[in-house]
């Protein structure tokens, strides 16, 4: 929230502008159009044109639409896939450049070492894309740390507040939803991966939201990995 987010808000026009000859720009402002033609009838939505001529003042001005429509699904918290594909590919090239790093707490890397070493798996599910995930994990301050991480899941399998989503990642990975404990900072997400019959622990760190007291004394709190002590696997 606090560094992709805002990164691609005071980016995206240099990005475009940088690759708008490229094939896979064009395809993700291909679809960037389409999608704001199915949005037309939303109030406040932006059209992105198509360029009527070659010269510098017209892309000036189809690239200001592209940009005015992201800062407006932006602004609304939109999950279009259109948006999200953008934002990837501007991720991507961000850590690739080393303008971003995913920042990691220096006790996640040892105790997933640990959990592995004790024959668990450890899946990553986000409303973050599986390409963002794989980002993030791949150009950490850790370094590439994707050789600790089993799967990735993102909202194809369902959203993170619905319980379906957790019984759907249990049958894909071949587990009972009981014998997985789900960590997150959001109650939301706690609340429907326990209705799944999954353990779930609550995780307390520096930026996240806080907890009413009823949270606070419902769920079991956590402000450090090695605060878990796991069963092995058998």
């Amino acid at each position: 929230q606090e560094t992709l987010f805002p990164y691609i808000k005071d980016n995206v026009k240099e990005y475009l502008r940088a690759h708008w000859e490229e094939e896979e720009c064009q395809r993700d402002v291909g679809l960037l159009r389409k999608q704001a033609q199915e949005d037309s009838c939303l109030d406040g939505a932006v059209p992105i044109p198509l360029e009527s001529g070659s010269g510098e003042e017209e892309l000036e001005r189809v690239i200001q639409a592209v940009v005015d429509n992201v800062h407006w699904q932006m602004s609304l918290d939109r999950k279009t896939t259109a948006l999200k594909q953008l934002q990837g590919h501007m991720w991507r090239a961000a850590y690739a450049t080393g303008h971003v790093k995913g920042e990691i707490f220096e006790d996640v890397v040892p105790a997933i070492r640990k959990w592995r070493e004790a024959g668990m798996k450890v899946y990553i599910y986000s409303s973050g894309s599986i390409e963002a995930q794989k980002l993030l994990f791949g150009y950490s301050t850790e370094g590439d740390i994707l050789e600790l991480f089993d799967g990735h899941f993102d909202t194809k399998i369902g959203p993170k507040v619905e319980s379906e989503s957790y019984r759907r990642i249990a049958a894909s990975i071949g587990c009972a939803t009981n014998n997985i404990l789900f960590l997150t900072d959001v109650p939301r997400e706690a609340s429907a991966a326990e209705e799944a019959d999954t353990h779930v622990a609550v995780v307390i760190r520096p930026g996240n939201a806080g907890l009413t007291d009823d949270e606070k004394s419902y769920y079991s709190l956590i402000s450090s990995f090695t605060e878990l002590f796991l069963p092995s696997s058998t």
